[in-house]
């Protein structure tokens, strides 16, 4: 009862699905941005309990509810901790009624034509019985694409989509993300392959092989309408990609179906040094933004 109601959230839930699963290579500049400098730590350890901390103070937040924010992507060091003593994706759906999602990816490889696949993940069906037996509700894997190379954008969405089925005989809902870089010259050029590309795996799946897409905001208004409306997705999620909240707030109200999954764009503005009110204030009128317009489109 617990998937099919999750899964109607997500599905039907009017929000968005916070991403807070910054990794080792990324967390030191999320905690910069935080307030927190790479002199408060001395090793991973206490680097990572601060992030977790950090998350900790998100989640908890009066505003960080399933009416708003309808799922929320954890790290797999911030899944194994705990909030309150209580397991995070336990806390998270029991506490707030947001619905759980686990970063599995290992990093990207080197570049190569135009894009960089992910790493191998020889770890992860142990992964994945973990993310099931703490309550995860589906995963997120990250690809990058910063040219219109066809082959290239080929092999990112065929090793995605043959990941992602591995996912979902584990039970669980795959977030597919290949990134197109926001700076690239040719993005459109690159997005318009991509999309045609993510329609020919989606149209291989069989009914019972439903999945999310992650995809950055595009440069044609509702580019991406047709894979909102495929019927083997469930949802279709916006990264910000470097843009600010308010480009990437802009960008996303214009796509009919789409809702955010913002990462940096979340925590901007956010700090250690403020009191709990203030806090909380400044991430409630953030939520309040998000929300707009991933509810506008």
């Amino acid at each position: 009862m617990t998937k099919q109601q999750q899964t109607q959230q997500i599905a039907n839930g009017h929000g968005f699905i916070a991403a807070l699963d910054q990794s080792g290579g990324s967390t030191p500049k999320a905690l910069k941005l935080y307030g927190v400098e790479e002199d408060a730590y001395s090793n991973d350890d206490e680097m990572f309990g601060l992030i977790h901390d950090m998350r900790a103070r998100i989640i908890k937040s009066p505003a960080f509810t399933g009416d708003k924010v309808v799922g929320a992507i954890l790290f797999e060091r911030t899944m194994d901790g705990e909030i309150d003593g209580i397991p995070t994706a336990e806390y998270l759906w029991d506490k707030r009624r947001v619905v759980p999602f686990l970063k599995v990816d290992k990093g990207l490889a080197d570049e190569e034509g135009g894009v960089q696949v992910m790493k191998p993940m020889p770890d992860l069906d142990a992964l994945l019985e973990k993310g099931v037996s703490k309550g995860i509700f589906g995963t997120k894997m990250r690809s990058v694409i910063s040219a219109a190379n066809p082959e290239g954008i080929r092999a990112v969405v065929a090793q995605q989509f043959e990941v992602g089925k591995q996912i979902l005989g584990h039970g669980l809902v795959p977030i597919i993300e290949p990134e197109v870089t926001i700076t690239i010259a040719d993005k459109a050029e690159a997005e318009a392959i991509l999309r045609a590309e993510i329609e020919e795996q989606l149209n291989a799946l069989s009914e019972d092989q439903n999945v999310m897409l992650k995809l950055t905001l595009p440069e044609v208004e509702n580019l991406y309408k047709p894979l909102v409306d495929h019927p083997r997705v469930i949802k279709v999620v916006a990264l910000s990609g470097g843009y600010s909240r308010e480009e990437a707030n802009t960008r996303l109200a214009k796509q009919t179906g789409m809702i955010a999954s913002f990462s940096r764009a979340l925590t901007e503005g956010l700090s250690a040094q403020q009191s709990d009110a203030d806090f909380d204030a400044v991430l409630a009128a953030t939520i309040e933004e998000i929300h707009g317009a991933s509810v506008a489109g």
